[in-house]
C-alpha cells in the first residue's frame, strides 16, 4: 500500500472511527484501525463487535493495499505531525513507514485478515431525520440513561416510530425523559432499544444542520447510520422496553407555570452549597400565593429564595434532587416551564401544552412537617 494524504484528513477520520476501538480486549486485532486503499477510495474501519465504524477520507492511492495498526499508536502519531502531507508506505515485512516532511516512522501492521468483518444490516426499515434533529432529541433525553450496566435496559433508548413521529425514551429509575419529533415521508412502526454510549458516539462524529439529513436502518438486531462518507453499526439491546404509559396520565392537583431562567438560576444559587458527599434535597414549597419558595440545608449552610409563579391548584412541600431538575430544565428551550405535582411523594411532570416533551422526576422523601 501507497498512499498520500493531507495530514488533517487524515487526523479527521481517525477521530470518527476511533470511538468504535475496543479499549480492554484479548485480542488486539480489535485495538487496531484498519486501512484501505482500493478502488480509487481510501476507507478507515474500526469495530469492537458492538459498534463498528467506517469513513471515507481523501487522498491519492498510489497503490493499493490493507493494512492494520493500532489505534491509539497510529492516532498519537498522526496528531504530532506537522500539518502537511503525510505518506503511508507499507512493505513485505510487515512494517508501515509513516512520512511527514522530515519525520519518519515505522511501526508494525497487521495484513488485516482477521479484522472483523463490517456488519451488514438490511436496508427495509429505516427513517430520515436531520443531523441536527437526531443531536439534539439525544442531548434532550440522554442524561437519564443509567450507567448501571446490572440494569441493561436503562442503559439504551427507545426509539419508537408510530404514525411519523420518532419518539426517544430513556429512564433510569429517577426520572424519565422523552421527546417526539415529526419525520419526513411515511414511515412504518419501529422500537429499538439503542445503547446509549451508541447515540453519544453518533452525536459527537455528525456536524451537520437541519439541512443535512441521517438515515437511520433498522432490524430486530441491529441499527445503521448513514450520513455523508460515513457508517456506524451498533447492535441492538434485546427485550421489551419499560411500559411508562400510566405515569403520562397520572392525577395532578396543582399545576405551576415558571419562568425557567428564574428557576434555574435559584436552584443554580442553591447548588453552591452541595457538596459531592451530599446527598441533600432541595425544598420546594408552593403556598396559597403565586410564588415558589426554595430552600436547602447542607454542612455548608443554608439557602432560601422564590420565584413568582402561576399557580393553579393545592399547596404542596417536597423535595427534589437539585441536579435532576437542572438537567431537564437546561434541555428545554421554552422561556416558561409547567410542572405538574400531587403530593410529596408522587413524581412531578415538566411538559409542554403540546406534547412534544415530557419529563417525570421522583421526589426525595423528606418529612414535610418540618418545613
Amino acid at each position: 500500500m501507497n498512499i498520500k494524504i493531507r495530514k488533517s484528513n487524515l487526523l479527521a477520520g481517525i477521530n470518527i472511527v476511533s470511538k468504535a476501538v475496543a479499549v480492554k480486549t484479548t485480542k488486539p486485532i480489535l485495538e487496531c484501525i484498519l486501512i484501505e486503499a482500493k478502488l480509487g477510495k481510501i476507507k478507515l474501519t474500526a469495530n469492537n463487535l458492538n459498534l463498528g465504524i467506517e469513513t471515507y477520507v481523501e487522498g491519492v492511492i498510489l497503490e493499493e493495499g490493507t493494512a492494520a495498526v493500532n489505534a491509539k499508536l497510529f492516532y498519537d502519531i498522526v496528531r504530532n505531525l506537522n500539518d502537511s502531507e503525510v505518506d503511508l508506505i507499507t512493505n513485505n515485512d510487515y512494517k508501515m513507514e509513516i512520512k511527514c516532511e522530515k519525520t519518519e516512522f515505522s511501526i508494525p501492521f497487521w495484513d488485516g485478515t482477521d479484522f472483523p468483518e463490517f456488519p451488514f444490516v438490511e436496508k427495509e426499515q429505516s427513517i430520515t431525520i436531520s443531523q441536527l434533529g437526531l443531536r439534539d432529541i439525544v442531548r434532550q433525553t440522554i442524561f437519564s440513561v443509567s450507567d448501571n450496566e446490572n440494569s441493561r435496559m436503562m442503559t439504551g433508548e427507545n426509539f419508537q416510530v408510530k404514525d411519523n413521529v420518532l419518539t426517544v425514551t430513556s429512564l433510569d429509575g429517577s426520572r424519565i425523559s422523552m421527546r417526539k419529533i415529526p419525520l419526513k415521508g411515511d414511515n412504518s412502526d419501529i422500537s429499538a432499544i439503542v445503547p446509549g454510549k451508541t447515540l453519544k458516539d453518533v452525536t459527537r462524529i455528525i456536524t451537520g444542520g437541519a439541512d443535512d439529513d441521517v438515515v437511520i436502518y433498522f432490524t430486530n438486531t441491529a441499527m445503521l447510520f448513514e450520513f455523508e462518507n460515513t457508517r456506524v453499526v451498533s447492535r441492538l439491546i434485546e427485550g421489551e422496553y419499560f411500559k411508562i404509559t400510566h405515569m403520562l396520565s397520572m392525577d395532578q392537583s396543582l399545576i405551576v407555570k415558571a419562568n425557567r431562567q428564574e428557576l434555574m438560576g435559584c436552584i443554580s444559587r442553591a447548588s453552591l452549597l452541595i457538596q459531592e458527599s451530599d446527598r441533600k434535597p432541595i425544598i420546594v414549597k408552593v403556598k396559597n400565593n403565586d410564588i415558589m419558595y426554595i430552600r436547602i440545608d447542607t454542612n455548608r449552610g443554608s439557602f432560601n429564595d422564590y420565584i413568582d409563579i402561576e399557580k393553579e391548584g393545592d399547596e404542596i412541600v417536597i423535595g427534589f434532587n437539585p441536579s435532576f431538575i437542572m438537567d431537564t430544565l437546561s434541555v428545554i428551550d421554552d422561556d416558561k416551564v409547567n410542572i405538574y405535582m400531587k403530593d410529596s411523594k408522587s413524581p412531578c411532570i415538566i411538559k409542554d401544552d403540546e406534547g412534544t416533551f415530557v419529563y417525570i422526576i421522583l421526589p426525595i422523601n423528606i418529612n414535610v412537617d418540618a418545613y
